[in-house]
């Protein structure tokens, strides 16, 4: 009797356990984000990369209910904040705000301080920045075939800025010249304002500065607008073409995004990339890209790191090619 009784009591007890076992178990992983989430921008406040990232920072705390802190950690072309960030712990709550030039910084130094395909993975590609070639009214040129066929005319003696050796506006223009032919001659700058101030003056001969910084310039007719690196022509410049309608080859190098470090779980990453798309959707957020010119182009988790090793393997080939670094 004492031993069936002791059954019955074992089998109510186990059942107690399991009934208490079955929710934790349901429950699992905490919710993400349980705590504020730190973006690490490796620029200064005010910059295309800052203004793109402190955008969708925003609209990602509406989602969360949690604090997204923006950190801006410039110097070094933004390698500082790199090399911190992929010290982080790799649980979603630092992220690293980029553009291309991150990629630029891994492939340009000979002992790069970070290496962005082993050390990070991509979370969300935000947009890619617009931006024209633009030249000096007084160079005489009208559209951007008469600006290749003037260069190619004058090996050499056509200037161009850019806001310094290997950052993501030289590599740019570097592309661009490639393609079109042409060799021009590098003046490096501190920004893209001083650029634009060049320019306008006449003491550069053409740039390719993004259309936020240029269209005060373009509406003053101080500069001339010759073409748009974009996928498809600005409502801001209907008339201007792209690029690529007069160079087909031309591939765009600018990306703005999100990464995180390499481990950051995969749950964790497609949370805070299906975030990013819905901050972008904000009708707010579409206004205030749109308004400097900004192309909303959302990529998940896979589709970023896949664009980041492209990238990565044709900027390697472009600071190659302009001497920049030893093959």
């Amino acid at each position: 009797m004492r031993t069936w009784l002791s059954a019955i009591c074992s089998a109510v007890f186990a059942a107690s356990l399991v009934g208490t076992t079955v929710p934790a178990l349901a429950q699992g992983k905490p919710k993400f984000p349980s705590k504020p989430v730190r973006l690490v921008i490796g620029f200064s406040p005010g910059s295309a990369t800052d203004l793109s990232g402190r955008m969708v920072a925003q609209k990602l705390e509406s989602l969360w209910g949690q604090p997204v802190v923006i950190e801006n950690r410039s110097g070094a072309g933004g390698q500082l904040a790199a090399v911190m960030v992929a010290k982080s712990t790799p649980d979603g709550y630092t992220l690293l705000m980029i553009s291309s030039a991150m990629v630029v910084n891994s492939v340009l130094p000979v002992k790069p301080m970070y290496d962005i395909l082993k050390e990070f993975t991509g979370v969300a590609q935000i947009g890619v920045p617009t931006s024209v070639v633009l030249v000096n009214p007084g160079l005489g040129v009208k559209s951007l075939k008469e600006l290749i066929a003037l260069a190619q005319s004058r090996p050499g003696k056509i200037l161009f800025g850019t806001s310094g050796a290997g950052s993501g506006t030289h590599m740019t223009t570097e592309i661009f010249n490639m393609n079109a032919g042409i060799k021009t001659v590098h003046v490096a700058f501190k920004g893209l304002p001083e650029v634009m101030i060049e320019v306008a003056a006449g003491r550069l001969n053409y740039g390719i500065i993004s259309m936020g910084a240029s269209m005060p310039f373009i509406q003053e007719k101080r500069v001339t607008p010759l073409a748009v690196v974009a996928v498809k022509r600005s409502p801001l410049l209907p008339d201007v073409p792209t690029v690529t309608e007069i160079l087909p080859s031309f591939e765009r190098d600018a990306s703005h995004g999100i990464i995180a470090p390499a481990g950051t779980p995969k749950d964790v990453l497609n949370i805070i990339s299906r975030d990013v798309a819905r901050a972008l959707e904000f009708p707010d957020v579409k206004e205030r890209m749109d308004a400097m010119g900004f192309e909303r182009v959302h990529m998940g988790p896979e589709e970023y790191t896949k664009l980041l090793r492209r990238l990565h393997a044709s900027l390697t080939k472009t600071v190659v090619a302009v001497g920049l670094r030893a093959p």
